[in-house]
């Protein structure tokens, strides 16, 4: 199933935007709302990681199949609806040319069609979508597949920017690709730095730090250089809160007044965290969220403090 042929769940983003949303509509602050952030179902990594074999060793998924079935169902029966929901990489293990891709992929489109089609999908790429070390090959496959490999969109007033995080971490060989997103990104901060939206906020796959601005350089992060360089850009256009996945735990922080949330998989934990999903609540004053095991929202939905926020004027 290509992504075109998975319908109304699979309206992917085009031309920079996701047409989902359409932005006359959507530019306008109407009251609080939620949507849904997930990450890493990477469908495979869980047999690998478990015999040791993170390269090849992905040749099982089905963990992974009925945990994002039991993260979509869970999404399903939510009322209200969230405006979206997004994940924020690493859809599958298996990187560009290995084996399993092609049957990953198809699994994980199945699965994810099952979304309810008033809930728009919003597909980050993480490293495994694109390779630790993009080229214009694996981006177009990408984008042929999921849909652009970055974005923005406006939901009620709040301006959403999905960046390629992979760019930052290695563009060797893609210098140009890299370029044009950062081109791209300062036009849309622009906006954003004239104060014209309710909110802005960022989705990405890797975390531009998991705790600390100042923290040594790790695979789990972007290096101090390009970290604190993108921060502070963030930080003058009026970005507070920055989602991101990857670590396959429940980690960050914040630098000035910067939200860094790093939110655990719905596949295979690295951690102590249980699989889940963050709940994210934008009020007209702030950004508020928590993480929520996959039983605890299936069998519970989300608590009533949150609720009460979606109330405020």
């Amino acid at each position: 199933m290509s992504a075109a042929e998975a319908g109304g769940v699979f309206r992917r983003a085009r031309g920079r935007t996701l047409d989902a949303f359409p932005s006359e509509k959507e530019r306008e602050w109407k009251g609080p709302f939620y949507f849904i952030q997930g990450a890493d179902p990477q469908f495979g990594l869980m047999k690998a990681w478990s015999t040791g074999n993170c390269d090849s060793g992905g040749d099982e998924w089905g963990q992974e199949i009925r945990l994002t079935e039991q993260a979509v169902q869970a999404v399903n029966k939510l009322k209200p609806r969230p405006r979206f929901f997004v994940l924020c990489g690493d859809l599958i293990h298996a990187m560009p040319g290995t084996p399993w891709r092609k049957e990953q992929t198809a699994d994980l489109q199945r699965v994810l069609a099952r979304l309810d089609s008033d809930i728009p999908l919003v597909l980050v790429s993480g490293n495994h979508d694109l390779g630790n070390a993009p080229t214009p090959e694996t981006v177009a496959e990408f984008q042929r597949t999921w849909g652009d490999d970055y974005f923005s969109f406006w939901v009620g007033g709040v301006l959403c920017l999905v960046l390629n995080s992979q760019f930052w971490y290695d563009a060797s060989r893609c210098p140009a690709l890299k370029q044009a997103q950062d081109q791209w990104l300062d036009q849309q901060l622009s906006v954003a730095g004239q104060r014209e939206c309710q909110h802005a906020i960022v989705f990405q796959h890797i975390p531009l730090f998991l705790q600390s601005i100042d923290e040594d350089d790790d695979y789990f992060n972007l290096t101090k250089s390009v970290r604190r360089e993108v921060a502070d850009k963030l930080i003058r256009a009026g970005v507070t809160a920055v989602f991101s996945g990857h670590y396959h735990r429940n980690a960050g922080g914040t630098y000035q007044n910067l939200d860094m949330v790093v939110s655990s998989a719905i596949g295979c934990q690295l951690g102590q965290d249980t699989h889940g999903l963050r709940v994210v609540v934008v009020t007209a004053e702030k950004i508020v969220h928590r993480y929520y095991s996959l039983d605890e929202l299936s069998e519970k939905g989300i608590e009533d403090d949150l609720m009460g926020l979606m109330k405020e004027k």
